[in-house]
């Protein structure tokens, strides 16, 4: 059995949880992984430990995003695999310092313009974009591209879903566009695990996530980690389908708004838009 070839790995969100289980997973594997965190001391730790590099950024501010494009084009030519995993879920309705709704900017439009910065770079390496979304996108009500920010019938639970759906929205689009180009985007669920996921959330969620009893009730991060690892090591077209949304490692449903081509080519369209790049 041959052995897989060595990729170089961005991984987003990367300082605890799920990203930095993944990270874990693939340095393990042999795999180059380049870390990405808000954190500069928690995701200067994993890197130490991992022998890896790393960049800071915060997704709540859209320049540092630009910055980190930079830096990574600058300091890596190549990059076989980008996971967008970074993301999370807020309380009472905020916007940031760019002027956007935080839930939607930091799972949403932060990737779709760290992706579409690093666009020359993927294309040259025929790269894999992973998107971390979530089963709860099944739970998003209409997705309305006029009020992306929210200021209609905003909630935490209601935000986080609606950002997930664009999540897979984007994926499917950044799939038609730029499979032909050698391109090959997914989506998938991680599971409900013992992270520090919604810290900055209220209610119900926070409490799940945050409960002594989390161990119990929670998965361990390592399972979203070995389901990441397992679609960035994988091959587009054997392992998995590109364009496809996947739970446990299998093709799953989500929001039937997913499969409205019309509106995901209008969230791209909107979200480049928003970020002022070309669409």
């Amino acid at each position: 059995m041959s052995v897989p070839e060595p990729r170089t790995i961005l991984v987003t969100g990367a300082s605890d949880g799920i990203g930095a289980a993944a990270a874990r997973r693939l340095a393990a594997g042999g795999h180059q992984v380049i870390l990405v965190g808000r954190s500069a001391r928690k995701t200067a730790a994993v890197a130490a430990d991992l022998g890896a590099p790393f960049h800071v950024a915060d997704f709540a501010e859209l320049a540092q995003v630009r910055a980190l494009a930079e830096a990574v084009r600058a300091d890596h030519p190549r990059i076989d695999v980008l996971a967008n995993n970074a993301g999370g879920m807020w309380g009472p309705r905020t916007l940031t310092a760019d002027g956007f709704e935080m839930t939607f900017q930091v799972n949403q439009l932060a990737p779709f313009l760290l992706t579409k910065l690093l666009l020359p770079t993927l294309v040259d390496g025929s790269a894999i974009v992973v998107q971390t979304a979530s089963r709860v996108a099944r739970m998003a009500g209409p997705l309305d591209l006029d009020d992306l920010q929210l200021e209609r019938g905003y909630s935490p639970n209601g935000a986080y879903a609606k950002s997930k759906l664009a999540n897979i929205l984007f994926t499917r689009e950044l799939h038609r566009r730029y499979h032909d180009r050698g391109i090959a985007a997914v989506a998938f669920h991680p599971g409900a695990l013992a992270t520090n996921f919604a810290a900055d959330a209220t209610g119900v969620i926070h409490a799940v996530y945050h409960s002594p009893l989390r161990r119990v009730v929670l998965g361990p991060p390592d399972r979203g980690g070995a389901a990441l690892a397992w679609l960035a090591t994988g091959e587009p077209g054997t392992t998995w389908q590109p364009g496809g949304y996947y739970e446990r490692n299998r093709l799953a449903s989500t929001n039937k708004q997913a499969d409205d081509a019309a509106l995901a080519s209008g969230l791209w369209e909107r979200c480049a838009e928003l970020v002022q790049i070309p669409s």
